[in-house]
Order: structure tokens, then sequence, then C-alpha cells
């Protein structure tokens, strides 16, 4: 085979791999996306009452660290029907970047879940769901 012919195949694999990051869109999702849609949103947490100051990532309580189920699939698009409280389940300590991953568990639908630790988060609480 020649490097011609190496190259267009190259090429044709390439070109019929799919994006990752975007497929066909699905009834009730955003222009087919899969990844992160930034909202920011200010709520008042429906576990602990404390009022919590959205900055576009915060999809949780920094105080109590509970949050509720908004997402359906991609995490933003705020389409779930179960709106239950995400209840925090335990903590893991990511050593590329020392930051926590938080393990969520619908109190409704028994959905897991997991995300990042936000920047005002109980550390104290995050330590704790570790153990």
């Amino acid at each position: 085979m020649t490097n011609f012919q190496n190259n267009k195949k190259k090429k044709l694999l390439f070109q019929s791999t799919p994006n990752p990051s975007f497929d066909p869109p699905k009834a009730g999702r955003q222009e087919g996306r899969k990844n992160f849609l930034r909202k920011v949103e200010d709520f008042v947490c429906d576990n602990c009452g404390e009022k919590v100051t959205g900055d576009g990532y915060t999809d949780h309580c920094s105080k109590c660290l509970w949050g509720k189920h908004v997402d359906f699939e991609i995490p933003g698009d705020r389409l779930s029907d179960c709106q239950g409280l995400m209840r925090p389940v335990k903590a893991k300590l990511q050593t590329s970047n020392f930051k926590y991953k938080i393990e969520y568990k619908c109190t409704k639908c028994r959905h897991v879940f997991n995300v990042r630790q936000g920047k005002d988060d109980d550390r104290e609480l995050l330590m704790e769901l570790v153990k």
C-alpha cells in the first residue's frame, strides 16, 4: 500500500469517527450536547436552608453538601423530573488536583453520580465522607 493510500485510509477512518462531545439531537436535549452546560443560579438549600450563591458551576450546598436532582442527562441541562434531594454518600481526594470528588445518591429515584468539590465546600464534611 502506498503512502497516499495509507493517508487516504486514515483520513476516511478519522472522518467516520464520531465526536464524543456531540451526537445528533435527541428529544429534550440541547443540540445533541453531552458536555457541561454552565448555568449561573442562586438557590436555597432544601436540606439546611442555606442561601447559596451560584457561580455557574454550583450544583450543591457548600454548607451541608446536599444537592437536588435537577439534571437529566447533561450536567446543567435542568431537565430532570425527579427533583429529589441528593445525599452526599462519600468523597474521594483526587491526587491529580488535590480536590475532592463527591458521590451522590438521590433519595427519591436512587440515581448515583459524582461531582467535583465546590470552592467553598465545608472541608470537614468532605473529610468525614472519606472515612
